[in-house]
């Protein structure tokens, strides 16, 4: 009877809709005054210095892949003079902001998890709030602050290396010819692309920010509730990117035409 009745069918939309508020509680403490610029710039220095190594490294396989998956699959339709275009109009719009999500959420969201729950556990968050010091405004802001930051510069950083690795694939393993693929990169791409590509990085390292401090703040049970918070939070954010994804890259489509139509 006591483990029919511990268990709760509305714990689910109750976590749910915990986060949204805490979510919302983040937006709220977004204007405050002071800003704290220290700690902005040290989690920007500190979330750049675990995922920029590990992001260049990505965009290379991702760049290679999309060249020889897109290459083999235009050669086929007899359209080889539009790999470039095709190349750049992946890479911008879905692999790089797709690839710096999973970089920001992976390492940098983990990283901000695993340190606010250990000042979890510690109690350090509840010594804060004894001196009237809101840990939401000191600490979680300029993380999620940061994380955007990182998160739009880190995009265009794939973008770059991830259309020079699709350049070398296609041009030395596929035969395609220099001139045709840099000519071809306005055929299909346009300005909006990069553009939302950059909205999209924007939005998910938000996501990650908001989601990695709410676990991070809500972790209990010692170390190991801890390393199950950061587990979590890598998986929840994981499902909320995707969905976000298709979400933004649908309006996208209606409020934006394709080039050429």
């Amino acid at each position: 009877m006591s483990e029919r009745s511990s268990w709760q069918p509305t714990a689910p939309l109750r976590a749910t809709g915990n986060l949204f508020g805490f979510a919302l509680d983040v937006f709220r403490a977004l204007p405050r005054r002071p800003f704290q610029w220290r700690e902005f710039l040290q989690q920007a220095w500190f979330l750049a210095s675990v995922t920029i190594v590990p992001t260049a490294l990505v965009a290379i396989p991702f760049g290679a892949v999309i060249a020889l998956q897109v290459g083999g699959l235009i050669k086929q339709f007899g359209a080889q003079s539009f790999a470039g275009a095709a190349m750049v109009l992946a890479v911008v719009r879905e692999a790089a902001p797709i690839a710096t999500a999973l970089l920001i959420a992976g390492a940098g969201g983990s990283a901000i998890c695993a340190d606010l729950g250990s000042r979890k556990i510690r109690e350090e968050l509840d010594a804060m709030r004894v001196l009237g010091i809101d840990p939401l405004h000191r600490l979680v802001v300029p993380r999620v602050l940061g994380a955007m930051f990182v998160a739009f510069f880190l995009n265009g950083l794939v973008s770059v290396v991830g259309v020079i690795g699709g350049y070398i694939f296609n041009v030395i393993l596929q035969g395609g010819t220099p001139g045709a693929y840099l000519a071809s990169f306005t055929a299909l791409a346009q300005l909006p692309d990069l553009w939302a590509g950059e909205i999209k990085a924007l939005v998910f390292g938000l996501i990650a920010g908001i989601v990695a401090s709410y676990k991070g703040m809500n972790a209990g049970g010692g170390p190991k509730g801890v390393g199950d918070a950061v587990n979590q939070s890598v998986v929840i954010t994981f499902m909320l990117l995707f969905f976000a994804n298709f979400v933004m890259q649908a309006i996208y489509f209606q409020v934006v035409p394709p080039k050429g139509a």
